[in-house]
């Protein structure tokens, strides 16, 4: 790989990273509930990538849909949910889940198989999430954690569901996704915290908001979907999905640098165990590259909560 290539995705993956605590800082920092906000980041995505619903409707947009419901919808809230509750470096490395998570529904769905080495890294990146959630000394989990794992398995069946429609450019999916996705979770965010409060006033107490939450929101928006996805897309034209996969791994990592750095985020003994065990277990998977979903880090990448 030359040099300007893996200087832009070590570039994107910093973006990634730092989404991940910059939307937890967003949590810390303000009253802005976190189903309102997965559904104010899909509706500015919809906005921004207007243009791209004229040039092509997908052919099969009620799979679509549902396809939004799971990448977009129900990821981003529960995603959101645990960002809201759990520490970002944390989040950052548990949300890898969703790349056993991927290859487990493959073998279930798609006929994938697995031999030795995969079925390692799915153990080792499962015993790693174990390592990180649960505190031995008094036999609690970080809760927070648990929407995290779950906003990873809602992900990777949106993942199996893209295999089984017609390949579309990313960035139309993208678009479409982002327009399916902002009403459903505008109407849970109502019934969840009420109409009143949930929503009109949620849309108040963000536009009141401190300047620095419209930087990250439009930061979320404008660096992760369009130069972080869009950059993203364009290296995969040129280089092996199996030389790409491994690589982003740099982004978890540059999570729990900027958890450190932005939130103060304390890393001890355990958390570095649970960190190696995970990232390791998913670097073996990204190494034998999934037969059945080659592009499985492209989909996962696509609407995920980097």
């Amino acid at each position: 790989m030359p040099l300007r290539d893996f200087g832009l995705l070590s570039l994107v993956c910093m973006v990634w990273g730092l989404n991940v605590i910059v939307t937890r800082w967003v949590f810390l920092n303000s009253d802005i509930e976190p189903i309102f906000y997965a559904a104010l980041r899909f509706m500015l995505i919809a906005l921004v990538l207007t243009p791209v619903f004229f040039r092509r409707v997908p052919n099969q947009l009620g799979r679509l849909f549902f396809i939004a419901l799971c990448m977009g919808s129900a990821h981003f809230a529960l995603l959101f949910i645990g960002l809201s509750m759990a520490s970002g470096s944390a989040a950052a490395v548990v949300g890898q889940m969703m790349v056993p998570f991927t290859t487990i529904l493959s073998i279930v769905f798609l006929n994938e198989k697995v031999r030795w080495r995969r079925g390692l890294g799915i153990t080792l990146a499962f015993l790693g999430v174990l390592i990180i959630s649960i505190d031995p000394t008094n036999f609690s989990m970080e809760f927070g954690l648990l929407f995290v794992v779950g906003s990873a398995f809602v992900g990777a069946v949106g993942a199996i569901m893209m295999k089984q429609i017609n390949p579309l450019p990313a960035i139309h999916v993208q678009a479409w996704v982002g327009l399916m996705s902002f009403a459903p979770l505008l109407l849970l965010s109502g019934l969840v915290y009420g109409f009143d409060a949930g929503v009109a006033g949620q849309f108040v107490i963000f536009a009141n908001s401190d300047w620095l939450i419209w930087v990250a929101t439009a930061f979320a928006v404008l660096g992760v979907s369009i130069f972080g996805h869009g950059s993203f897309y364009w290296l995969i034209t040129r280089h092996e999905m199996t030389l790409l996969s491994p690589l982003t791994l740099m982004t978890p990592i540059w999570g729990v640098v900027f958890g450190v750095i932005i939130l103060n985020e304390s890393i001890n003994a355990k958390f570095l165990v649970g960190v190696v065990f995970s990232l390791l277990g998913v670097l073996i998977i990204a190494l034998r590259p999934n037969s059945k979903l080659p592009l499985a880090a492209q989909v996962r990448k696509l609407m995920s909560g980097t």
